[in-house]
This record gives structure tokens, sequence and C-alpha cells, in this order.
């Protein structure tokens, strides 16, 4: 049954208790790091690289993307698998939900008092039962050289 409604999947994460997505049509696959390795003079943004089944997958901290404050040491992060541009990304977040099948003619505008840092990032939001889902655009989030020209 078709009634002419588009619709996107999310995978949906947490990030200091901020709910995002992700359209599931750009996550390769979900995996806890074992063991990141610091890259040396790279942006605070990028915790590292680390080797997915033989992959080599540069690690970006979303805390620190989105300037939100640290992650608790204890606390081991999740990541999101993202291939870029010929290039694999580990996209390190608080918590993995679930999958949402949202319409399309839901999504909003990101709203004006929306932090500017995740607004950058933001392809719109979505109202949840009380709660705003923040949909993210990849390629923005993965773009970490707009934000250090920005800095600079």
């Amino acid at each position: 049954m078709q009634d002419g409604t588009n619709f996107t999947e999310y995978v949906t994460f947490t990030i200091a208790g901020q709910m995002f997505g992700l359209p599931i049509a750009r996550v390769q696959d979900v995996f806890k790091p074992e063991r990141i390795t610091r890259v040396p003079l790279a942006g605070a943004e990028i915790a590292g690289v680390l080797n997915l089944r033989g992959r080599i997958v540069t690690a970006i901290d979303m805390r620190h993307r989105l300037d939100a404050e640290r992650r608790d040491v204890a606390a081991a992060p999740m990541a999101i698998g993202i291939e870029a541009k010929g290039e694999s990304f580990g996209l390190l977040v608080d918590t993995i939900g679930e999958v949402l099948k949202l319409p399309e003619a839901d999504r909003e505008p990101a709203p004006i008092n929306l932090d500017r840092n995740l607004a950058a990032l933001a392809a719109g939001v979505y109202r949840l039962d009380g709660r705003l889902l923040v949909a993210l655009d990849i390629d923005r989030v993965l773009d970490v050289r707009a934000k250090a020209a920005a800095a600079a």
C-alpha cells in the first residue's frame, strides 16, 4: 500500500542526553571500539584511529564535535561506522538507540534556539513524544576541517 509518504530510517543514538539520528542508508555498522590509537598533531575532534576487521578507521569524538562536556572515562563509548569519500570513520557516541522510520513531512528545520554548533550539523529535527531528535547531516559532521577553519 503506497500512500505517497516518504520515510527515512534513522539509527538513533545519544550524546550528553540528547537524541540524534543518522540516516540508516549511510551507516555501515555499529560496534564497540576496542583500542583507539591517538594520532599526534590531529585535531581534538579526532580521537585517533582503530582497526576494524582489517580496515583503518578514523575515530571522531562526537562529544567534542558537538562541544559537549567530556565523557566520563569509565563510560566506554559505542561507535557508528560510516564510509565517506572512500574513507572509513567511526563516530564515538554515548549509547546506541533503536532504528526509527520517520516521515519526511514531519522533519522540521532546526529551531532558532538550537545550540549553534548543533544547528550547523543538523539536517532538521523531529518532535517525538516530548523529545527532540536531531537528524544529523553526515557530510557536515565529517567536515572537521570546516570547524577548524572557522576557529582560526
